[in-house]
């Protein structure tokens, strides 16, 4: 889908800083990685915008579904990389790739509000110091698979919406930002498949402001398998001391969960086995579920309010489970860390000569995030 549409007359600006300039020319850039069935969605929510993009770029990561003939079906130019790169090179592809003024970074498991687009070009275009306008997840699944991709929905929903305002934490999936200005702090270093907003946020939040909104809102296909679910927070965790905890420490910066929470499903599991010894012992994992409880209690409510009170236990337990992945993953990246001065180290980031469309396994002064497993789009 290229050219312009009459609904994108209607903004004037390009979106950085000049209101008195031409209409905006919005490029969406779309990483995937075998994501046909929510590309689809994904695609039919731009055709749906009250803003139009003047392009959609589908930078598929070497797919082996039918992600690249879905997103031809929907007349998307399509780059088609041999290799699977990671998530990073395959917006930096796209990014290279595109010829409008503001790139919209949407990831292919998500499908945009109708006025997501139309709002983030006029938010930047109010405010020529922003660098990024992002936005939440919405609180209900983009396909309904059961409790655990609930609980993750609603968990995502309701973190992003406490953060709505001025941060120095910008997430991609859904993500508007100014071509200048990203050509100007350089690509996404190509060597991260994993934390690659983190460190981006480093470079962006420098030079200039991000904000965070719920004017733009993506409904988003979750992980629903606890398995894998629970694995991925593992391996994510692994990096948040030796890689993201100095930015989590920021003023403003976005965290989805809270260190009490993670210490306090930590001291419950921990003393069950206490608990079953000595019966004396049992209140220790019931102080431990009520501080567990206690260090966010407006997630609880919200819970409540949208799904009710049934499913209230089987949301604490899930959360529970997540929060001490977060403590065990965190636990292994330290003592990783310790063994391998390089682990989870990035030294610097890519220069603005880099080539936008480079794609690499390593790059200078990166340690071992290259090695994460991660998904594309």
């Amino acid at each position: 889908m290229t050219g312009t549409d009459p609904a994108a007359a209607a903004v004037p600006g390009d979106g950085a800083g000049d209101p008195g300039g031409a209409p905006p020319r919005v490029s969406v850039v779309i990483p995937n990685y075998n994501y046909a069935g929510t590309l689809e969605l994904c695609l039919a929510s731009l055709r749906r915008q009250t803003l139009q993009p003047f392009e959609i770029i589908v930078s598929d990561d070497a797919s082996t579904d039918d992600s690249v003939a879905v997103a031809e079906r929907f007349g998307c130019r399509v780059l088609r990389a041999g290799t699977n790169r990671g998530v990073s090179t395959a917006r930096n592809a796209g990014a290279a790739a595109a010829r409008g003024d503001i790139l919209f970074f949407l990831d292919s498991d998500q499908a945009l509000s109708p006025d997501s687009l139309e709002n983030a070009v006029r938010l930047l275009r109010a405010d020529p110091a922003l660098g990024c306008v992002h936005g939440i997840i919405d609180a209900v699944p983009l396909v309904d698979h059961g409790p655990v991709e609930w609980y993750r929905t609603l968990h995502a929903h309701h973190w992003r919406l406490k953060g709505v305002g001025p941060t120095p934490t910008a997430f991609f999936a859904a993500a508007a930002v100014p071509r200048r200005v990203f050509e100007e702090i350089g690509p996404f270093h190509p060597a991260l498949r994993d934390s690659e907003d983190v460190e981006y946020s480093e470079r962006l939040s420098a030079r200039y402001g991000i904000l965070l909104t719920d004017q733009v809102v993506a409904a988003h296909d979750e992980e629903h398998r606890l398995g894998p679910m629970l694995r991925e927070q593992f391996r994510r965790a692994q990096y948040l001391l030796p890689f993201a905890a100095a930015h989590r420490r920021r003023p403003g910066a976005l965290r989805a969960n809270s260190m009490l929470g993670v210490a306090a499903a930590t001291f419950t599991v921990a003393t069950v086995p206490a608990a079953v010894l000595a019966a004396p012992l049992g209140v220790l994992p019931v102080l431990g579920i009520m501080a567990f409880a206690c260090a966010d209690p407006s997630l609880l409510r919200f819970v409540r309010r949208r799904r009710g009170l049934g499913f209230l236990p089987l949301f604490i337990g899930l959360h529970l489970l997540v929060n001490l992945q977060i403590a065990l993953g965190a636990g292994t990246g330290w003592l990783r860390s310790r063994f391998d001065p390089g682990f989870g180290r990035v030294v610097g980031g890519p220069s603005r000569g880099t080539d936008l469309s480079a794609g690499s396994d390593a790059g200078p002064g990166v340690g071992r995030p290259d090695a994460v497993e991660g998904r594309t789009g």
